[in-house]
Parts: structure tokens; C-alpha cells; sequence
């Protein structure tokens, strides 16, 4: 995602993405390489964990429902980033669709409770304000409904490219798991107007409200970028330009290469570290798979450019464990006090390890053994040293209230915050578990020859001046 600040003291502002980490000390840095090779492991295409969960895990389980249980607002359907606080962006709201799906499925909820809650949802997408009268906004009430701003007061702020590409995945997950509900997910998707969002090269692009206009940007970095694209891929638009891995640059930590984003901060104004999160949840979700890979899933990743990178970045993190004996299991977190949001890193603005704020400042007492990563970690790699970060953070929650964002990497004291995100990450792994890759089902076409959707964008007149995939003219650069 791209970067956002935070709402007050309890601030959302999760995942937004940025640009061009710079090389550096004590890193062996090389130039860019025509495709990514991966050096960690050369049995790299995997299969993860997979079998009937345990008593401990259903546990697990429920305890990261409870959640969404306590968070969830019905007046609107919608449920709170962070735990209490009354307000969510779009990628929360995917989070929370990824936790619900997964519920259902793992027989935490019935089938009746899941149709009273999507229903409560799709209602919400089918009248939510839009930004601009375009797209869905960074941020909404839980209580109202309202767009606002970070601080929770009524006011458009803009919209996230990759939010919205998470977004469009899950709907799309969902009515292809649930074909009965397509009609109602395609209409809400319908309502959007994609001109700037998307271009016909494939860019991706956020929004910022400046002076009542839209400030578009270019938005995303290696790894948030190539998942995100994926929703937009699902609904039929070319993402040829968000899909591409360059511009990259590859560094080396204990003899292991991984490639990082290239783009200089110094011109784009924000940065671009390696973090875990966006490859896990592509792995989970998809598998590392072409978004036209949807049915059944093996061992072959067919995109093997987004699993050699994820293996790569895994086995960094192993390696680090075994050679200095740090558990470490990096993502991006959100932190109880200021900065509120922090880039937790493999590799950061020329350095190792580095944890940063989206203003570059240096915060190493933020370091993380993020429960969410270590989840996600241990469901994608059966391994001793996943094994061992369960058995470290497994303790890492309140049972009435859902999972702790981790454990600190400095202290090994418990970091306390609960988030919709943490949770949604635990219920997805224990469904990819017992299920495997979240977004296998059938084509809908299959259930319905002709869906709501594909005869509104084929119909030149029904939506047009949209930009739906259809009206578009080919790239022009």
C-alpha cells in the first residue's frame, strides 16, 4: 500500500507502500539481473502445511474470530482495524472478508451467520459514499458509515490502489467460493469508476485530496504491488506495468539473494523496504500462482518470479536465526505510540534489518516478531525454525479478545495492540492448512454462464465512462 498516516492515538494507517530503498553497509549489493534466481534453496516449489487441524489449532482459530466478534458494528456490517477503535479502510474490510470466509469454511461460524454478515457488507458496498463519487475511500466509520479522515471526523481523504486491489480480490474470492451471491458483490464493484485508478498500461495509482481535487501517484513497491495487482487482474483489467518485478536491485545477507525496489526515495518521497507480508499473503491466498490459475493447486508456484522472492526472504529470516541466533519474523506493524506505523524490514534504506517510520526516521526498539508473519510463516513452510517461532509466540493472546500483533525482537516483552489484520492472517493460515490456496474455486461462469458483471461491461452503454476492462484502448506510453 502506499503510506497513510494514523488516527490519533490508536492509529490505522496500515500497509501503504513506498519507494526506492538505496544501497548499502554491510550488504553486498549488485546490479540489476534479467529474471530473479533464487540462492536460499534449491527445492524451492514447496508445498506448506496441509491436514485436519489440531484440537490446538481450532483453538487458535477461534480465538482470532473473537476478534471480529467484538469488533464488528451491525448497524453498517463493517468491523475496526484496531481493536475498539470505530473506523477501517478497505484493506481491513478485505481483512475481515478473508476472516469470514475462513470462519465458514473451518465451521467456526454457520452458514447462516456468514449470509447475516456478507449480507450486512454487501449493503454497505452497494450505498457506501464514494470518493469523488469514483472509488471507495481510505477511510470509513464502522459506526456510520461515513468516508473520514485519520483523525475519525467526517471528510474524503483519497484512495489506495492497493487497499482496493486487496479488496477486489476477496470480493472476487468470495463470490467465486459463494457463486449465489455474485449478483450482489458485481453490482457494488460496478458502482466504482476505474479511469484513475488504473491506466491502460497497467499502473496502478492512489488518490490524494488536495485543495477538493484528486493528486494522483503511482503507487505500490516490489512485493505489495505484484499481490495487489492480482484483484485487478480477477475483474479482467491488464496490470502489465504493477505486474512487472524491475525496476530491482538485488543485496545479499548470509549468502542468500533477494531482490529489493530500486526506485530512489529521493525522487519518489517515500521508501521502499523488503518486508514479509505482501509475498505471505500471496502465498496463502494464491499461492504464487497467474490469477488464471484458479482451480486446484500443486506444487508448481506458476509465478515463479513472486516464489522465488518469497522463499528467498523466508529463508533470510531462517538464516538470521541460525547464525545469530534472533528470531525474526519482519513485517510492517502498527505500534501503540508514536510513530504509530512502522516499517519492520529485511532491508531498508541500505541497511540490514532496519526498522523505519514512512518518514525514514530510525526506530530499532520497534523491532518485531510479528505474530501475524510468524503465522503466515509457519503455514508456508513446514520447518524446524517455523516450528520453533510457533512455539515462541503461540502464548501471544487473550482469548476474549483475539492475537497480539508479536513480540518485541529487543525485549521479549508482549506487544499488546490487536489488530484486524493479525487476526485475519491467523484465520487465513489455519484455513490454508486444512484447505489449502484460499482463492481455489470455480470460474463462476461455470455456476453462472453469464455473470452480472460480464454483461454490464459488455454492454457499451450500461457503465460506460467507467473505464471497465472493455473500454479500454490499449496502452500508449
Amino acid at each position: 500500500m502506499a503510506r497513510v498516516p494514523f488516527f490519533g492515538p490508536m492509529l490505522l494507517g496500515l500497509l501503504l507502500l513506498m519507494p526506492g530503498a538505496m544501497t548499502g553497509c554491510g550488504v553486498i549489493v549488485r546490479g540489476v539481473d534479467r529474471g530473479v534466481s533464487a540462492t536460499a534453496n534449491s527445492d524451492l516449489f514447496h508445498q506448506g502445511r496441509h491436514g485436519e487441524l489440531t484440537e490446538q489449532e481450532e483453538t487458535w482459530a477461534k480465538i482470532a474470530w473473537r476478534y471480529f466478534e467484538n469488533n464488528h458494528n451491525p448497524k453498517t456490517g463493517l468491523v475496526n482495524s484496531v481493536d475498539r477503535y470505530p473506523a477501517t479502510t478497505m484493506w481491513h474490510t478485505a481483512d475481515y472478508l478473508g476472516a469470514m470466509v475462513s470462519a465458514r469454511e473451518l465451521d467456526i461460524i454457520t452458514p447462516c451467520e456468514f449470509d447475516e454478515r456478507l449480507s450486512r457488507l454487501m449493503h454497505f458496498f452497494n450505498t457506501m459514499p464514494l470518493c469523488f463519487n469514483e472509488l471507495p475511500n481510505k477511510v470509513y466509520n464502522t459506526q456510520t458509515g461515513a468516508m473520514v479522515d485519520y483523525t475519525n471526523q467526517p471528510g474524503e481523504v483519497g484512495w489506495s490502489a492497493m487497499d482496493l486491489g486487496r479488496l477486489l480480490s476477496w470480493l472476487y474470492i468470495v463470490k467465486c467460493r459463494y457463486p449465489i451471491y455474485s449478483e450482489y458483490i458485481d453490482k457494488a464493484v460496478l458502482r466504482w469508476t476505474f479511469c484513475r485508478v488504473v491506466d491502460n498500461c497497467g499502473t496502478l495509482y492512489g488518490g490524494l485530496k488536495v485543495h477538493n481535487a484528486a493528486n494522483t501517484f503511482q503507487e505500490g513497491r516490489l512485493g505489495y504491488e505484484e499481490y495487489c495487482a492480482r484483484g485487478y487482474q480477477l475483474w479482467g483489467f491488464d496490470t502489465t506495468q504493477a505486474s512487472r518485478i524491475e525496476p530491482y536491485e538485488k543485496a545479499t545477507l548470509y549468502g542468500i539473494e533477494f531482490p529489493y525496489d530500486s526506485r530512489d526515495v529521493r525522487e519518489t518521497g517515500t521508501y521502499a523496504p523488503v518486508l514479509s507480508m505482501g509475498y505471505l499473503l500471496d502465498g496463502l491466498e494464491f499461492n504464487w500462482d497467474r490469477t488464471d490459475q484458479r482451480q486446484g493447486w500443486d506444487s508448481i508456484h506458476s509465478d515463479t518470479d513472486m516464489a522465488t522472492i518469497a522463499d528467498a526472504i523466508y529463508r533470510v529470516q531462517e538464516a538470521r536465526f541460525e547464525n545469530d541466533h534472533v528470531f525474526t519474523a519482519r513485517t510492517d506493524h502498527q505500534v501503540a505510540g508514536p510513530p504509530y506505523f512502522v516499517y519492520d524490514s529485511i532491508f531498508a534504506a541500505g541497511y540490514p534489518w532496519n526498522v523505519i517510520s514512512d518518514s525514514g526516521t530510525y526506530h530499532k526498539e520497534q523491532a518485531l516478531v510479528s505474530t501475524r508473519a510468524a503465522f503466515a510463516m509457519w503455514g508456508l513452510w513446514e520447518t524446524p525454525y517455523t516450528d520453533r517461532l510457533m512455539e515462541l509466540l503461540h502464548c501471544l493472546n487473550d482469548p476474549e479478545k483475539g492475537w497480539y500483533e508479536g513480540r518485541m525482537e529487543n525485549t521479549g516483552s508482549h506487544m499488546k495492540l490487536i489488530t484486524a489484520g493479525t487476526n485475519a492472517a491467523v484465520l487465513e493460515t489455519l484455513f490454508y492448512k486444512a484447505d489449502g490456496k484460499l482463492s481455489a474455486c470455480v470460474d463462476p461462469n461455470d455456476a453462472f454462464p453469464r455473470p452480472y458483471y460480464d454483461l454490464n461491461v459488455e454492454n457499451p452503454f450500461t457503465e460506460e465512462g467507467k473505464c471497465l476492462p472493455l473500454e479500454r484502448t490499449g496502452c500508449v506510453p
